[in-house]
């Protein structure tokens, strides 16, 4: 048995998970062979350790076949399924054949709460990768208790406080996972290779590009707030057509040494992605959170424990006055940054690989 491959399932929606289940498989044993199933293999292109991949279909928004189909109502058990979709019924169809045909030592999802349930009604056992947010509803339930495990790839620290005994006694904390190996320098150096002054403070805003966007007013605000200061934003930006551009704010656009710019700052001001927390707990820099919208409000909650052990301020709103931003940059620079920085574990994935290949072995023991 111990040659049964390990399976993962990617969401494309982003290119984190695809990115996550990269670094783990790179310490997953050789011997072990792996199979993913994704709707974009492309991005995992140039991926380190070979692996199968399966495409999918991409079902995400795909019209139903008629208007009563798709009128009808939503089981509470499940999230987002509805009837007469050509593209879920293969997209589906695709991974019961798959998991027919490869019999997976463990099938790990990252993520879905209905594909935990299939993958259990396939009779595979299947890892869920957690996520933080209110997950209390009927189908993520289910999905827990499908399972035969759970891994969290952030520090146990950062639980959620109202995140049931049960579910934690099946949670394995690989601690903070961070997919960025680029090198970490002395921020004057960082400063030097980029071209940026030595002798004024910078503030660092990084845009996701989960949703429309960082709103790009309350930042000309934040840059009146500190005209001697340098503000740099790394990513999109959300336009309304009244703001008012200023000198010390520059827009970067995506940059590929993101590490550079969080090494040269004094302070970061971001969302509650995974990879972004971690990246800015990597660096070691002031920390000001400002969750974007998702699903089960996963960053509100996430920045709501970042901010109960400390390691950041979170805002549920972008401040919009200039002594507003006064307040919370000044709370934010007096931060004990010691207590974002213990929660990267650069050796977080290489520990998610470990106790995934113990738990293929251990299943499958005679």
């Amino acid at each position: 048995m111990t040659n049964k491959p390990i399976a993962f399932f990617a969401h494309h929606q982003g290119r984190g998970h695809a990115n996550r289940i990269m670094a783990i498989a790179k310490h997953i044993p050789a011997s072990r062979p792996l199979h993913i199933l994704t709707a974009k293999p492309d991005q995992f292109e140039g991926m380190s350790r070979e692996a199968e991949i399966t495409q999918l279909p991409n079902m995400i928004g795909a019209p139903s076949r008629s208007e009563v189909l798709h009128g009808e109502p939503t089981p509470s058990v499940l999230h987002c399924v509805p009837v007469g979709v050509d593209e879920m019924r293969e997209h589906m169809g695709i991974i019961a054949a798959t998991l027919l045909e490869i019999d997976p030592a463990i099938f790990v999802i990252d993520v879905s709460a209905e594909i935990a349930l299939l993958s259990r009604i396939m009779s595979v056992p299947a890892i869920t990768i957690r996520m933080h947010g209110d997950r209390s509803d009927a189908g993520h339930l289910a999905g827990y208790e499908a399972g035969v495990g759970m891994l969290a790839p952030f520090d146990k620290a950062i639980e959620q406080v109202d995140y049931p005994d049960w579910a934690r006694a099946r949670t394995f904390y690989t601690g903070g996972l961070c997919t960025t190996k680029d090198p970490i320098v002395p921020r004057d150096e960082a400063r030097q290779l980029l071209g940026l002054p030595l002798d004024k403070p910078i503030t660092l805003v990084i845009a996701g590009g989960g949703g429309s966007g960082t709103p790009y007013a309350p930042l000309t605000v934040a840059a009146r707030a500190e005209p001697d200061a340098l503000w740099l934003v790394a990513g999109p930006v959300h336009r309304e057509g009244h703001e008012t551009d200023f000198g010390n704010l520059r827009e970067l656009g995506w940059v590929d040494n993101l590490t550079q710019y969080l090494c040269a700052a004094n302070r970061v001001v971001a969302s509650a992605g995974d990879n972004t927390v971690h990246e800015i707990a990597r660096a070691s820099k002031p920390f000001l959170c400002i969750p974007e919208w998702r699903y089960f409000d996963e960053q509100q909650a996430k920045a709501a424990e970042l901010a109960r052990v400390g390691a950041a301020i979170h805002l549920n709103t972008w401040p919009a006055s200039i002594p507003e931003w006064r307040r919370v940059l000044a709370d934010t620079d007096a931060l004990d940054v010691s207590k974002l920085a213990k929660l990267h574990d650069p050796d977080a994935a290489q520990k998610a690989a470990e106790w995934l290949e113990s738990e293929a072995v251990r299943l499958w023991a005679n």
